[in-house]
C-alpha cells in the first residue's frame, strides 16, 4: 500500500539498458502528476537520470507519446513515452534536466498535497438542500468547488463525485462562491488515482501536448 505522506529518498547509481546505462538516482514513494491531453493523473516516480525517469501508475498509461510531469513544487518537465510494462512507464526528458533540483524539489512556499485540476460537476448536499457545483480541483484530502450559493465556513456537506458514492467534508474556507472542502476521510493514493481516471477518461492517442496552467 502506498501512502501520500511517504516521500523518503534514497540515491544510488544503477544501469538501465533502456537508456544506454545512464547514471540513475532512485526515488522511493515520490508522488507527482503525469499530464496528458486527457488530464492529470497521480503517479509514483521510481527513479530518474539526466535522460529520463520511470513511473508507476495505478491504471493503464495515457496513450499520448508526448506528455508532462509536474512535481509537487509546480515544476513541469516535458517527456516522451518510450516504453510501458504493466503499471510501469519509462519516459525520456525532451529537454535538459538538473537531476539535483528534480530530486530536491526546491520550493519557497509551504508544500501542499498533490491536487488535480478538474472541471467536473458534482452534487453537494448542505443544510438539507441538494445542489450542483463545479469541482475546480481535487486532492486525496479535499476539493475546491464553485457553488451556486455561499456555504458557511465550518459547515458539514456531502459531496458526490463521479458516481463513486458520497464523501463528507467540512467547508474550511470560502471566497465568494468558491469553497475549500476538507474530506472527513482522506483517500489512499490508489483510490485517488482511480478517481482521477474516472473523472478524466483517456482521449484518442495524441502526439503533442499544449498545456495551460490557467486553472
Amino acid at each position: 500500500m502506498l501512502a501520500i505522506a511517504e516521500t523518503k529518498v534514497a540515491t544510488f547509481a544503477e544501469t538501465d539498458d533502456r537508456r544506454a546505462g545512464a547514471p540513475r538516482q532512485r526515488l522511493l514513494m515520490r508522488v507527482a502528476k503525469l499530464i496528458s491531453e486527457s488530464g492529470e493523473y497521480p503517479c509514483v516516480m521510481l527513479d530518474v537520470s539526466e535522460t529520463g525517469t520511470k513511473l508507476r501508475l495505478f491504471h493503464a498509461c495515457p496513450p499520448d507519446t508526448f506528455m508532462m510531469i509536474e512535481l509537487s513544487n509546480g515544476a513541469i518537465y516535458p517527456v516522451e513515452r518510450r516504453w510501458t510494462k504493466g503499471d510501469t512507464v519509462g519516459l525520456r526528458f525532451t529537454g535538459s534536466v538538473d537531476v539535483s533540483d528534480f530530486i530536491q524539489e526546491p520550493n519557497p512556499h509551504t508544500r501542499r498535497p498533490l491536487r488535480l485540476r478538474t472541471n467536473h460537476e458534482v452534487k453537494v448536499s448542505a443544510g438539507g438542500q441538494l445542489a450542483h457545483a463545479l469541482m475546480i480541483n481535487v486532492s486525496a484530502g479535499g476539493a475546491c468547488i464553485e457553488a451556486g450559493r455561499q456555504l458557511p465556513v465550518g459547515s458539514l456537506v456531502k459531496v458526490e463525485i463521479a458516481g463513486r458514492g458520497a464523501r463528507f467534508a467540512h467547508v474550511c474556507w470560502r471566497d465568494e462562491y468558491r469553497h475549500g472542502l476538507a474530506f472527513q476521510d482522506g483517500m489512499r493514493l490508489e483510490d485517488f488515482a482511480r478517481l482521477a481516471l474516472d473523472l478524466q477518461p483517456f482521449k484518442a492517442s495524441g502526439a503533442s501536448l499544449v498545456y495551460s496552467r490557467s486553472a
